[in-house]
């Protein structure tokens, strides 16, 4: 077996869980990752065989049975993942009952992933019925975002406008715009199904006064998506009190949309 710590996906996951610690995106233990492996590749580094232990899941994931993911561990600080990623993360086998879950490696002290486990894996089967590429599953709390869902209307088409005129790559990034829930309970079933079912539109879905749930194909699709998220945000809050000289029009979106390609919400424009 090869060295698990030199996989690409466990480097790539200490990276990140870092990066965003840094960025102030997750404070303590705020914020989760999930992120699908393929088989073979885990394979190179586990034995798939060796069941560690077994964790119930807290809901039926049937749709995912099979599939391997590495998850940050509930409780757990994103800045000790690269210093101890075996107690901070944990790669998991959904088993056939769906309700599952076989530990295949990590929570070396005894613990289970994020509590929003749940939320996460609904996430995914959601977004692999639009994009079957689809792998990864972010949440974090950044700041300015969180501070743009207590003084912005809390609705979609209202709140992606925003963003879209704040800076000109918002619209290229996120042309489907984003999603918005309104205040929910974390950590249950129920901000879980919502949030997967906003997932069926937008990569991007904010959680007001919480924050954000961002997906992708791989870790800077999924990261790249908040991040201009948070920057557009920032744009906002830093520029909301003070006379606009200078506004990105609907007009200007439009030429970008035609520039890019975009497969945009058309119906997010007053054209």
């Amino acid at each position: 077996m090869k060295d698990i710590m030199q996989a690409p996906f466990m480097i790539e996951m200490m990276r990140t869980t870092a990066n965003m610690y840094r960025l102030g995106y997750d404070e303590r233990n705020g914020g989760n990752i999930s992120w699908m492996l393929d088989e073979n590749e885990v394979g190179e580094y586990l034995g798939l065989s060796n069941v560690i232990r077994t964790i119930d899941t807290g809901f039926d994931a049937t749709a995912l049975a099979g599939k391997i993911f590495i998850v940050t561990g509930t409780g757990k600080y994103f800045k000790n993942v690269e210093f101890d990623p075996e107690n901070n993360l944990g790669i998991i086998r959904i088993a056939a009952d769906g309700r599952t879950a076989e530990l295949l490696w990590g929570y070396s002290d005894g613990g289970r992933f994020t509590s929003e486990l749940p939320a996460h894996l609904m996430s995914h089967i959601a977004r692999l019925s639009i994009d079957p590429e689809n792998r990864i599953i972010m949440h974090c709390h950044p700041d300015y975002t969180l501070a743009m869902t207590q003084v912005h209307e809390a609705d979609e088409r209202a709140i992606t406008r925003t963003l879209w005129k704040q800076m000109t790559e918002s619209i290229v990034v996120f042309p489907e715009g984003v999603g918005v829930l309104p205040w929910m309970v974390c950590g249950t079933n129920e901000i879980g199904e919502a949030t997967a079912e906003k997932m069926k539109e937008y990569r991007i879905v904010l959680w007001t006064l919480h924050g954000i749930y961002g997906c992708g194909r791989d870790m800077d699709e999924a990261f790249g998506l908040i991040e201009t998220v948070e920057k557009a945000a920032k744009q906002y809050i830093l520029t909301a009190n003070l006379p606009k000289a200078n506004e990105i029009t609907d007009e200007n979106l439009l030429a970008l949309t035609k520039r890019f390609d975009l497969n945009y919400r058309k119906d997010f424009l007053d054209i």
